[in-house]
């Protein structure tokens, strides 16, 4: 008999007990509150995870490589009374970790999966993401705010790490620049060797060139677009999601950026 929903989410009567958020972060003072509910985490694994190998199963039909979005909640998740108005208020519990992927890799074999590892990244989920030997992620835009041993830069990439120049969570390269700092667009400036006006396709041409196995960037950057073509901004609930290419942009239009972008992918045996 299939996994119900009522066996999926921790409730009662349909009503959620706990729901998602992070603690207080860079994007917000208060925590993120999500609002959406948690896994009934003890209850899936007496089921064998199947919801979660019909899913995956899923998903290896569709794609070569997915990304498992908040990673960090497999090995231990911010849990928030369903009442409350912040996510400060809320506390750690701990997540399924390596008995899921066990059952997975029993369930469908070898699986192709980013883990996204943003946030408050605690020893147990780096252990984790390795265990499975799941790539992890490097954003461009969190490496310049502190110093030289931050993760993001470029220099701590690793080989098995997908690098963006940003995330759907982040503002467009443009828009980021727009709005640094200016000690922390002075970091920019000194590590990436380059003038402002071209921060757009500089940071592309860093992502690219790094050790790791994926590179990322999205259209925004490539068309050097500022804030208003941001596609998502986190803790908010209303206007995201909206940004299209604009009809006004064919290909025919891009063949310059076509030319640089295929010239930086073989430069950095990308092709």
């Amino acid at each position: 008999m299939p996994i119900t929903n009522q066996i999926v989410f921790q409730n009662r009567k349909g009503y959620p007990l706990l729901v998602s958020g992070v603690p207080p972060d860079a994007f917000s003072e208060t925590g993120q509150l999500w609002g959406s509910p948690l896994y009934d985490w003890k209850a899936m694994e007496k089921d064998g995870f199947s919801w979660w190998i019909r899913r995956i199963r899923r998903a290896q039909n569709i794609y070569d490589e997915f990304r498992i979005d908040h990673f960090r909640g497999l090995a231990g998740f911010w849990a928030v009374p369903s009442e409350a108005k912040v996510a400060m208020v809320g506390q750690w519990k701990a997540g399924p970790g390596k008995s899921f992927f066990d059952a997975i890799s029993r369930a469908v074999g070898k699986t192709n999966i980013i883990a996204e590892d943003l946030g408050v990244i605690t020893e147990d989920v780096i252990q984790l993401r390795k265990s499975i030997g799941a790539p992890g992620m490097a954003v461009l835009q969190f490496g310049f705010g502190s110093d030289a041993a931050n993760p993001h830069l470029p220099h701590n990439h690793e080989r098995n790490q997908v690098v963006y120049t940003g995330t759907h969570d982040n503002d467009t390269i443009r828009g980021w620049w727009d709005v640094l700092p200016q000690e922390e667009k002075s970091n920019v400036l000194k590590y990436l060797s380059i003038t402002e006006d071209g921060i757009s396709w500089a940071m592309i041409k860093v992502a690219l060139s790094s050790v790791a196995q994926t590179a990322i960037m999205p259209m925004q950057d490539i068309l050097r677009l500022g804030s208003s073509a941001r596609m998502n901004i986190p803790a908010t609930q209303f206007g995201n999601w909206g940004w299209r290419m604009p009809s006004s942009v064919s290909f025919d239009s891009l063949e310059t950026e076509a030319l640089q972008l295929r010239d930086m992918l073989s430069m950095y045996g990308r092709l």
